[in-house]
């Protein structure tokens, strides 16, 4: 029989739908103390203290003793609760879901991961279950603490149901409401952000400017303060009648981005039939989020068939297919952090780098609100275990999800109620039709018996089918008769043990047999090779060949299906393969030879990274490699479009070589891989990727007893701390930095940590404090001599007056960044520069001048092939035009902006632009 607790009000009880008596104050005072602690132990000295306070009487133990035996007897009727005894106090045994508390709580927290139409909803609902005051009858320090948090609960579920009823374009309808709650919180600066865009939105600008004038005068009065940044910035924002305050809000189940990252669906394939029947029935059920694991030994055909089916099956999912290969079991320390997918799936959606919040859950969050209602396919693969692929599951019930491991998942099905699809081998007609399919029917009835014995040798197993159909093609004028009796002399009929995945070595040996010596070679060196796959350049330093010669031997093992290679050409083995490359790299090559190996492809990585840094940044602090490790070959990198590229491309092996070189005790390189994909990480957003490295550095700086490394990695650390919102570890690690550097009296090394405080100081904006760092960055540069990086400190500077509103002192710095930049030939300075110079023009109503300078901006931008840049910059051109009325040029900048900003994944950027362009005038009729 059901049960129901109210503490939202007067402590109630309901057994079926009917109130029952919880008894006098001071015994519902001990349901309720319970209650709010459901399922946990509340001591005995808990409660009385809870329920009487310090001056409790003399027998309160036996009171309470009393009063629980009688509320058992008012939970004697249901079998919903239960109210137990245990040797230090007490517990009641409850779902949450029947207090209205924990209710309330938890339909709050869910409100903030859906999308706003389920959030308004929840929190609707959350809402309406107070009935008054909480805990209303009882009294003491207790429950009057309990009603105090309860009311702050209370009041930030009203704010969050206001955010998401203005963003659902609600404003009318809540003025009044706020009016009421901004007149009970005189000083909450969140309702007075609420009822001032409220009023905006309802046409009321004179109101709304007039309420945060009182508002301020409060502040001022009652706490000697000014508003908020973020309260000043909407007044700012409705002074201006910023547009971006009326924005529209997109359409409901309308997606920004529509992802296909599903790869192409394996060719040929053949059977498995009654498995597609089984997914079909299970994505049939129309319940919750739909969730099936298809578990199996490595090779069996799992990616291979859920591939097939979601290609089968596009039409069911509209709004886009997710795909990530987790690598739960590749080589050892290569498994996929979840939050590195989640990362990857957020950017697919069409979230930018900057727009990830730094928060673990929150990012969940945002991945759930993205999808939820969206008609969706994600298919994870390759997991290693639940803990591994939970953060990556949709909480909509329209998405589907397909998840590949080799182990059962068994939690995902009791706690997700995933369906639990275990993969077998293939029959014999299937096995038989898979090398028809490969081979061509003429070749398989020319020697039917032949390829009966090697379905029989691989006993369905489907990558052995596939090596045996790809030795085969390569030798097509070969019987396959020959290849049975190659098979039996080799011993593979350790392919009928009942382990399959212990029988797979055995069908790999034979295919490397197949092969010359060389290309054993490569095969065993390309599973030591950092990163999860390889380009011919650095597959030419890991194996000492000629790039021809590495490319011969790379078609070689791609035609045994031992390789594959992808659209960009890069070479990838499956992770068994990989596994077993490794043991054979072991057991067949000298450790000197594996030692010379890494070594080379390690410091192939470092100094193509280095070159391509110095192209990216020319005046960056020198930080030289030593000597080059014996045949290894750097790659050319032209321009910066080249080192972007190719950054871009090795990113992933660059984080492994990195880890690779700390693992074998190379700290100097394992330091100089921070530093030279510090740049890149900056200009991409790689936020994340850019603290890890660094942190990697930290735990080289003992090794290297080099203080200006160790100045350098705090002052990146904290760069990194300072993008992802971790102000407070950013400041300490640019403190220990200054006092590193004051310490070495390292003039240059000061400015650039006073530079990064500045920006710190911006994105915090404390425009002020970023001047004055600015400043002192400014100082320390010229007391070294180094007047690139003066360029950088006047602009930074300048850029700071320039937001404080001082533009005459703004104007100056950052003309004088321009003449020091063009003058030692620092062309991404220059462009900062002027770009800041156009907005100041602008902002003091010189947008003809202001149109100059962005143009030159545009120009030296161009130079470097900075599109990061050049998206700012349109975007910044276009107020001056708009202002002179020249709106054919504004539009155009504007549209080239916005499309610059989806091609980069910010949104939130291209959605400002265009709300620029929806204040342009119409164009004329033709």
């Amino acid at each position: 029989m059901s049960a129901e607790f109210g503490l939202l009000g007067e402590v109630v009880v309901a057994v079926h739908g009917q109130a029952v008596d919880p008894g006098p104050a001071k015994q519902r005072c001990v349901l309720a103390a319970l209650a709010m602690d459901v399922n946990q132990l509340v001591t005995a000295d808990q409660l009385i203290e809870r329920v009487w306070g310090t001056q409790c009487p003399p027998r309160a133990r036996a009171t309470l003793s009393s009063y629980v035996s009688r509320l058992r007897g008012v939970l004697a009727a249901t079998d919903a609760a239960e109210l137990v005894r245990r040797p230090a106090g007490y517990v009641l045994n409850a779902d949450e879901s029947l207090i209205d508390v924990h209710r309330f709580r938890l339909l709050t927290t869910r409100a903030r991961s859906m999308d706003d139409e389920n959030a308004a909803a929840a929190l609707t609902e959350a809402i309406g279950l107070w009935r008054g005051e909480p805990l209303a009858g009882l009294d003491g320090d207790w429950a009057s603490f309990e009603r105090d948090r309860l009311r702050q609960q209370l009041l930030a579920a009203e704010c969050d149901l206001t955010d998401v009823m203005l963003r659902l374009g609600h404003s009318g309808s809540l003025v009044s409401e706020l009016a009421t709650r901004t007149t009970r919180h005189r000083l909450n600066e969140r309702i007075a952000a609420q009822y001032l865009l409220a009023l905006y939105r309802d046409g009321r600008v004179a109101d709304a400017l007039g309420h945060y004038q009182l508002v301020r005068a409060r502040l001022i009065e009652e706490l000697g303060t000014e508003p908020s940044a973020a309260l000043q910035s909407l007044h700012r924002q409705i002074l201006d009648l910023d547009p971006a305050l009326t924005a529209s809000r997109p359409a409901a189940g309308e997606i920004a981005v529509i992802p296909r990252q599903l790869p192409a669906p394996p060719a040929p394939f053949v059977g498995r039939e009654a498995d597609m029947a089984r997914l079909d029935e299970v994505f049939d059920t129309g319940r919750a989020v739909v969730i099936s694991t298809l578990a199996g030994t490595g090779g069996i055909g799992k990616t291979w068939l859920a591939l097939h089916w979601a290609h089968r099956r596009l039409d069911r999912f509209p709004d886009g297919q997710l795909f990530v290969d987790l690598r739960g079991f590749g080589p050892d320390d290569t498994r996929m952090d979840p939050a590195v997918a989640l990362r990857g799936f957020l950017g697919a959606l069409g979230v930018s780098r900057s727009a990830v919040p730094a928060d673990a859950h929150a990012q969940e969050a945002m991945f759930r609100s993205l999808v939820a209602g969206k008609r969706m396919l994600i298919v994870i693969d390759n997991v290693a275990d639940a803990a591994q692929v939970t953060p990556l599951l949709p909480g909509s019930s329209s998405c589907t999800v397909v998840i590949t491991s080799r182990t059962a998942l068994t939690s995902l099905v009791s706690r997700h109620g995933a369906r639990h699809l275990s993969l077998d081998v293939l029959g014999d007609a299937e096995s038989l039709a898979l090398l028809t399919e490969r081979l061509g029917p003429a070749r398989i009835d020319a020697d039917r018996d032949a390829a009966l014995e090697l379905v029989r040798f691989c006993t369905g197993f489907p990558l052995a089918l596939a090596i045996i159909a790809g030795r085969a093609l390569v030798a097509d004028t070969v019987p396959l008769g020959k290849f049975v009796a190659e098979l039996q002399a080799t011993g593979l009929a350790a392919l009928d043990d009942t382990d399959p995945a212990g029988s797979l070595g055995a069908v790999l040996s034979w295919s490397l047999r197949a092969l010359d010596p060389v290309d054993r070679t490569v095969f065993g060196l390309l599973g030591l090779a950092p990163g999860p796959d390889i380009a011919l350049p650095a597959a030419a330093n890991l194996t000492g060949l000629s790039p021809a010669a590495t490319e011969h031997a790379l078609r070689r093992l791609e035609d045994a299906s031992l390789v594959r290679r992808d659209d960009h050409d890069r070479f990838w083995m499956h992770d068994l393969v990989r596994r077993y490359a490794v043991t054979r790299a072991q057991a067949e090559l000298t450790e000197d030879d594996r030692e010379r190996a890494l070594r080379r492809v390690l410091d192939f990585y470092l100094r193509t990274a280095h070159a391509g840094d110095l192209v990216l940044f020319p005046h960056r602090a020198p930080s030289p490699l030593g000597p080059a490790e014996p045949g290894s070959h750097p790659q050319l990198l032209a321009d910066g479009a080249a080192a972007a590229a190719w950054f871009e491309a090795e990113h992933e092996c660059l984080l492994d070589a990195q880890r690779l070189a700390l693992a074998r005790g190379q700290h100097r390189a394992a330091w100089q891989f921070a530093w030279t994909m510090s740049i890149f990480h900056q200009l991409r957003g790689l936020h994340h990727d850019h603290l890890e490295t660094w942190l990697h550095a930290l735990d080289t700086i003992e090794h290297l007893a080099d203080p200006v490394s160790a100045i350098r990695t705090h002052r990146n650390i904290a760069n990194a701390c300072a993008a992802l919102e971790r102000y407070d570890q950013a400041v300490t690690h640019l403190h220990e930095a200054v006092t590193l550097a004051e310490k070495e009296e390292a003039h240059a090394e000061l400015g650039h940590t006073y530079l990064v405080l500045c920006r710190v100081d911006e994105v915090r904006r404390d425009f002020r404090q970023g001047r004055d760092h600015g400043e002192q960055a400014l100082h320390f540069f010229r007391l070294a001599g180094n007047p690139a990086w003066e360029a950088t400190a006047l602009n930074s500077t300048g850029w700071c007056a320039a937001l404080l509103g001082d533009y005459d002192h703004a104007r100056e710095y950052c003309r004088t960044a321009v003449e020091l930049s063009r003058l030692h030939q620092s062309p991404t300075v220059e462009a900062n520069a002027l770009n800041s110079l156009g907005y100041v023009d602008h902002h003091t109503g010189q947008h003809r001048s202001a149109i100059e300078n962005y143009r030159l901006a545009l120009r030296a931008y161009g130079d470097f092939g900075s599109t990061h840049g050049r998206a700012d910059t349109l975007e910044g051109i276009g107020h001056p035009y708009a202002a002179l009325g020249q709106y054919a040029e504004a539009r155009a900048a504007w549209t080239e902006a916005a499309a610059l900003h989806e091609s980069q994944q910010r949104t939130e950027d291209a959605a400002r632009v265009r709300r620029h362009l929806q204040t342009l005038p119409r164009r004329p009729a033709s």
